[in-house]
């Protein structure tokens, strides 16, 4: 089965400001005893936005305007410090399809597009005018056009960069390799036939 084309990404945003958000904030160490990601979504952010007495804290995911939110917006460097694979996981299963911010860690960034979550750079003056726009209409449907590299929301359209390989992966379906070496069983075979030190 063919993986889904992601050529562009249209959902109401929450903000998340700060720079060098780590993954530690993102899903905090406690919570990653899992032996699946099911599950990880309802610890997203845990610390910042609980107390120690599970009570809510003042935090954009637990304010009701952005409950719908499919997109983030953040600041520069997101998903920085250790490479866990939890952290977009966490945010995937939260209900989060893309993230905007200024700049990506390396690695969360190639974890997020492994699972089809794409991730794009914007200039911190294109973020705060965006977050500008959802403070006041917290339902507005942003559209991040990944083949074309903008984002339009109330008929204003930006500008937004994302590198060419995962552009290509993603808009040729082509973002997950395990499910691609699935889809190549046949050739997969073929070439173990050939190897002396697997017959």
């Amino acid at each position: 089965m063919a993986l889904k084309k992601i050529t562009s990404v249209t959902g109401a945003c929450v903000p998340v400001p700060g720079d060098d958000i780590d993954t530690d904030r993102i899903i905090p160490a406690r919570f990653m005893k899992c032996v699946t990601f099911d599950g990880l979504g309802e610890f997203l952010f845990y610390d910042v936005r609980f107390d120690e007495k599970k009570n809510p804290k003042s935090h954009p995911l637990n304010d009701p305007k952005f409950k719908n939110a499919t997109i983030l917006l953040s600041g520069n460097n997101f998903g920085c410090g250790s490479s866990r694979e939890h952290a977009p996981q966490a945010l995937y299963r939260y209900g989060i399809r893309a993230v905007i911010a200024e700049g990506f860690a390396e690695i969360f960034f190639g974890n997020s597009i492994t699972l089809g979550m794409p991730c794009v750079k914007a200039s911190r003056e294109t973020i705060q005018t965006i977050r500008a726009i959802i403070e006041k209409n917290p339902q507005a449907e942003l559209t991040i056009d990944i083949v074309n590299q903008k984002l339009q929301i109330n008929s204003q359209t930006f500008p937004c960069s994302i590198p060419a390989s995962a552009q290509n992966a993603l808009v040729n379906g082509r973002w997950d390799a395990i499910g691609e070496l699935l889809e190549s069983q046949e050739q997969v075979d073929k070439v173990a036939s050939q190897l002396a030190y697997i017959n």
